[in-house]
This record gives structure tokens, sequence and C-alpha cells, in this order.
């Protein structure tokens, strides 16, 4: 294998962030090797080009389009390795922005200290006016400080033990080919489905705090139904992953932590609003549940 690291950004009707992330890669003190796109319908890139043209400084990308019908979650990423001889991958999202210029640096460090790492994922900051929902859910998942998971934190973490995203996350090439890379055919959690195998074969997961992107969503409580959906069925149908270790527990902790921390802070009138977000995802995680139920009965 040659170079550093190749950076991946899947990419789906992007906007004029896609030139922002590209350019803060291109400054990284560890540059990337080269920075593939792997782009979902040909036009809407062609569309953004003609409303936002590719600044001329842009020197090492690869475009690969694929069709609509085509993306799969882990099937693409996986596809896209295909494209890379770099020793390590780094998956990206086209709405996560780069927080400095040290974030392959520090995504790639936990390797070098410790060749039993076979993946690291960075943390998520919330955006600039991100609401304070979101903001705690952010720091929840995505604490500030560094913590490497194997198999021997199953009891004490349960479920967080496998939590990783690919929203931004560095794989160790040689470790992702022996193990397969992503699973191919799934709606959700491909990240996790691989955190898992890798746990099992005895390799960790890190997360490296240091290492940072911008990123947040606040979703309606529509929104947050059809993510949970997909949440819940990719879920049931990974019992392998899942089925001992449940998510709901989780849940809960967040639910319960959120509305303490905006009863502190004097967010109180944002409870409504939090609670019809968390009906939301209760509610897309059950029925996720229960389409994969359906489709196990009909097979």
């Amino acid at each position: 294998m040659t170079g550093t690291a190749d950076v991946v950004i899947l990419t789906y009707r992007p906007d004029a962030v896609l030139w922002d992330i590209i350019e803060k890669l291109e400054g990284q003190t560890v540059p990337p090797g080269k920075i593939i796109l792997m782009n979902t319908e040909k036009r809407y890139l062609d569309e953004l080009a003609e409303k936002s043209a590719v600044p001329d400084s842009f020197s090492n990308i690869e475009i690969h389009h694929i069709s609509k019908e085509e993306f799969d979650h882990g099937g693409t990423r996986k596809k896209a390795a295909l494209y890379s001889d770099a020793a390590f991958l780094i998956y990206m999202t086209q709405d996560a922005l780069p927080d400095d210029s040290y974030l392959i640096e520090q995504l790639t460090a936990p390797f070098a200290a410790d060749d039993t790492v076979a993946v690291s994922y960075a943390r998520q900051l919330p955006r600039e006016g991100a609401s304070p929902i979101e903001a705690y859910n952010r720091s929840f998942n995505y604490p500030d400080q560094d913590m490497k998971k194997t198999k021997a934190d199953v009891e004490r973490l349960g479920i967080k033990t496998y939590f990783c995203s690919d929203v931004c996350a560095c794989y160790r090439r040689d470790i992702y080919d022996e193990l397969g890379g992503h699973i191919e055919h799934t709606v959700f959690n491909e990240d996790m489905i691989y955190a898992h195998k890798a746990v099992e074969k005895g390799y960790a997961v890190y997360y490296a705090a240091k290492a940072r992107v911008v990123h947040s969503h606040d979703y309606t409580p529509a929104e947050q139904y059809r993510r949970n959906t997909d949440l819940g069925r990719s879920q049931a149908e990974h019992p392998e992953v899942f089925g001992s270790v449940s998510s709901e527990g989780e849940g809960k902790k967040l639910v319960k932590g959120c509305i303490s921390y905006l009863l502190k802070n004097g967010y109180w009138y944002l409870l409504p609003s939090f609670i019809a977000q968390c009906a939301g995802r209760y509610l897309g995680y059950r029925k996720g549940k229960r389409i994969a139920k359906c489709q196990d009965t009909k097979q």
C-alpha cells in the first residue's frame, strides 16, 4: 500500500459546502493522497458545478458516478475502496466539515500507537446556530475524551462498544480487507456492523476526540421518524450485532439527560419540541422493527 490516507466522500445533491470540505481537506497537516467522490446521480453534481464552479486549486479529486438505484450504504463505500491503494481509508459525508487542519493527523494517530485499532472515528461538533437539543445530542454521543473500545468493554458499555460513525471515520486498509470491508445491502448502520465484526475478531474501535468535524442536524419529528425507521429495521435485520445488546437503554439515558440539561439551562420551552422528536424516534424505531419482522416472515 502506498500513501497515507485517501478520503472518500459520498455525495447526493450536494451544495457548495462540499467545496469548503475539500478545501479544508487539501489544507491538512497530513494531506490526503486523493479525494474520491462517490456521487449519486451525475446531474446533481453537474448542477452544483454550474451554480458554484469547482475551485481551480483542487487537483487531487477523483469522481465516480452511480445511479440512485445502485447506491447502498455499505456497498458504495466498499466499492470506493477499489479505487484506493492507500494505507488508510477515511469515509466522510458531504455535510461533515473539518473543524481544523489536524483532522487526518488526529484520525490516523491511534493506528501508529496501537496495531489492534481497526477503525477510528471523529468527534462531531454542533453547527453554529444549532438548537440546544441538538447541541446536547452531539455532546452525549461525542464527548471530549478519547476512548478505545474492545470486546472486554461489551459488558460495561453495551451497544456503545460498537458505536462508530461513517460521518467521519478512518479505516486501516489491511484490516478492512481482512474483514471483508463494509457489509453490502444494508439500509443503515454499516459502520456499527463493521465495528462489531472488528471487535469480535479481537480488534479495537477508537474514538479520536481531537479529530473534529462540524456536523449536526435539527431534525423535525417527521424526519426523526423516517430516520429511526431505517435504524430499527437495520438493527432487527442484524441480530448478530444488536440482538444481545439493546440500544434502548442508551436512548433512555439520552432522553433523561437532555430533559435535565434543558431545565437546568433555562430551555424549558423546548421540552414540547424535544418530546415530539422523541415520539418520532420511538415510533419510527418500532415501525422499522415491524418491517423487518414482516419481511422475515414472508421469507
